[in-house]
């Protein structure tokens, strides 16, 4: 009868087995230098040394107001107001910009208020002060997040800070800043859609004011306030003459016929329609070729007088239409410029923090593990594979 042994299993020669636990302990000390070590250390200074940091939420958008009018049938169906993306997308900037930094450091002091946690307990997450207004910016624009929805045109603005008071006071001074940056743009667009029309007018009232002057410098020189009652008046005193003529025409004939030539009736009325005829011709003379007195001394004639106060209230008549139509467009002007004035208005009043919401402790460290272990696993992989192509 045959005995039948079994095969013996093979066996690794010393030091085959020597280097597969050198690369076992190579690979398990990679693993706790690359893996444990960092996630222990991630850990320990979010758990004790990161400070607790507040949010304050504030929620806002730019607004441009639509007021209606019986034509505008758009703006009837579709509310009182519209938001601009335009200067949500300008305010999105101004919120990230070293001016509002500047502006927000001056009135609150920012850097007292981010190192209330000293940098030597959290050198990572705090303020290293004093620092430049460069690196003020820098660490506020980590501090302070604003998000812009495209689609709505509206902003939110997330501040953190060590204590919810000083968050809340943060985002309470960013939407008063902004609040005061959009008024200013209006007040901006107001003026450019004004300044023409305003131009027009102060040239209108200057022109105004030159009519009106020169029709008071010519009633001074000449001494006539109305040249049209004045002659109303010498067409009165024209008529009298007139009617005294016919009368002494008609008593010259009387006596024509009952008296000679060297009668001293006949002589007096002759001498007296005389004096009426003189005095006829000299006040006609004053519409055409005489004379009347001007308060220099000099003589200008009544026909040019009519004359020059007709074209000079032709100018004033010519001016007043100008100022009104001007006075008209400038209101329209102000009126349309003030229609489309834009606004910030807050959906979400800044938000006082009841707990801590950052930092996020527990994602850090389980994203430090995960992207440790993979970085580890990458290592490994790349060194099995040189390994192997040997």
């Amino acid at each position: 009868m045959t005995d039948v042994t079994p095969d013996k299993a093979p066996t690794l020669s010393p030091s085959i087995e020597a280097g597969m636990r050198g690369r076992h302990v190579g690979v398990l000390l990679s693993f706790v230098m690359m893996v444990v070590l960092p996630t222990a250390l991630a850990g320990w200074y979010m758990y004790e040394r990161a400070a607790d940091r507040y949010v304050s939420t504030v929620g806002f958008s730019v607004h441009t107001e639509q007021t209606a009018t019986a034509i505008d049938i758009s703006t009837l169906l579709g509310g009182g107001g519209t938001s601009s993306s335009s200067d949500t997308d300008i305010l999105y900037s101004f919120i990230q910009s070293q001016e509002l930094v500047r502006q927000v450091e001056r009135d609150l002091n920012l850097r007292e208020i981010w190192t209330r946690v000293p940098p030597e307990q959290d050198p990572i997450f705090a303020y290293h002060p004093p620092g430049t207004i460069e690196d003020l910016t820098e660490y506020w624009n980590r501090m302070v997040k604003v998000y812009n929805d495209g689609t709505t045109g509206l902003l939110e603005l997330r501040v953190q800070a060590f204590t919810p008071e000083d968050a809340q006071i943060i985002a309470r001074a960013v939407y008063d800043r902004s609040s005061e940056m959009i008024n200013a743009l209006s007040a901006i667009a107001e003026a450019d859609g004004t300044r023409n029309a305003r131009a027009d007018l102060d040239e209108a009232v200057e022109a105004l004011k030159s009519a009106r002057e020169a029709i008071t410098r010519f009633r001074n020189e000449t001494q006539i306030v109305d040249p049209a009652a004045s002659i109303q008046s010498q067409m009165g005193i024209l008529g009298a003459l007139q009617t005294q003529q016919a009368e002494a025409l008609i008593e010259l004939d009387l006596l024509a016929q009952s008296a000679g030539d060297n009668d001293p009736r006949v002589v007096q009325a002759r001498q007296r329609l005389a004096v009426i005829e003189q005095r006829i011709e000299e006040e006609l003379e004053k519409f055409g070729g005489g004379t009347t007195p001007t308060t220099n001394g000099n003589g200008e004639r009544f026909a040019d007088l009519v004359g020059q106060y007709e074209s000079l209230i032709v100018d004033l008549e010519f001016a007043q239409e100008t100022y009104t139509n001007a006075l008209a467009a400038f209101n329209g002007a102000v009126a349309e410029a003030r229609r489309q004035s834009r606004y910030l208005a807050a959906h979400v009043s800044p938000t006082l923090a009841e707990r801590s919401t950052q930092p996020k402790r527990f994602q850090i460290v389980a994203l430090t593990a995960l992207f440790s272990f993979l970085a580890w696993g990458i290592l490994v992989l790349a060194a099995y594979a040189v390994r192997d192509r040997r």
